[in-house]
């Protein structure tokens, strides 16, 4: 019994003190804030130093930072609704990270609904995003909008910015950026009472044929030099870098 207790205050240290370093990076109490990681890298790092954590304990550790009034949204992209497997909200796993489908999996978390860019939510905040069936993946409708009207930031865990700020599509399709269109896609779909149906949902899309790629590089490397990024790049300090949604 005593061994046991002597973990369990062990893992709320490192809990608190994982937390810390998220504070120290820019998530204050009360925050909305959308989270992207990789924990591959991050993990290692603990592991080399003899600290077990696993990604409920990071999952913990951000729910510590933002307190009881705050809200964590993760996303839980999957694209097999463009291959013609139906999206069942309830089961369909998170494409986007291990931190992202224990996010889903958590017993307090909401997940919106479109089936390629969902995204779940736990938190003071998670009832705007429950129910939340946006047919525009990154319109108006869109968590994205959301997290701005909650005046929410957007945190990066290990990761290059460059290969997960997709606010910034968010941004394209509101200013009608012309390298993408509006795409329209089919598939079945399982609601969270178990009914199915066919439904349709839009996706501002790359026009492939003019050969558009995604390079969101030069514009994190902009936002990099303006110093609005707070916390530290990958690999480095707490690893987590953080910037408001309205300043993106």
């Amino acid at each position: 019994m005593t061994e046991e207790i002597t973990d369990n205050f062990t893992k709320r240290n490192i809990i608190k003190d994982i937390a810390a370093s998220f504070s120290q990076s820019g998530i204050e109490k009360g925050d909305t804030v959308m989270i992207h990681s990789g924990l591959s890298g991050y993990m290692k790092r603990f592991k080399e130093k003899g600290i077990e954590i696993t990604p409920g304990d990071i999952l913990d550790s951000f729910m510590e930072s933002v307190g009881e009034k705050g809200t964590l949204i993760f996303p839980t992209f999957n694209f097999e609704f463009t291959k013609g497997v139906t999206f069942d909200i309830r089961n369909t796993k998170s494409e986007t990270g291990v931190l992202t489908e224990v996010a889903r999996l958590h017993p307090l978390s909401v997940r919106t609904g479109h089936p390629m860019f969902s995204f779940c939510a736990t938190g003071f905040h998670k009832s705007k995003f429950s129910g939340l069936y946006n047919f525009s993946a990154f319109g108006s409708d869109s968590p994205f909008a959301k997290l701005l009207e909650l005046d929410g930031k957007v945190a990066v865990l290990d990761i290059p910015g460059e290969i997960c700020m997709t606010l910034h599509h968010h941004v394209e399709e509101m200013e009608n950026a012309p390298n993408r269109y509006h795409k329209i896609f089919k598939g079945r779909y399982i609601d969270f009472d178990g009914t199915e149906d066919e439904r349709e949902f839009n996706v501002y899309s790359r026009i492939l044929e003019d050969g558009v790629v995604t390079d969101i590089k030069p514009m994190v490397d902009l936002i990099r030099s303006k110093g609005l990024f707070t916390g530290s790049p990958p690999g480095e300090g707490s690893c987590l870098n953080v910037i408001r949604a309205d300043k993106v």
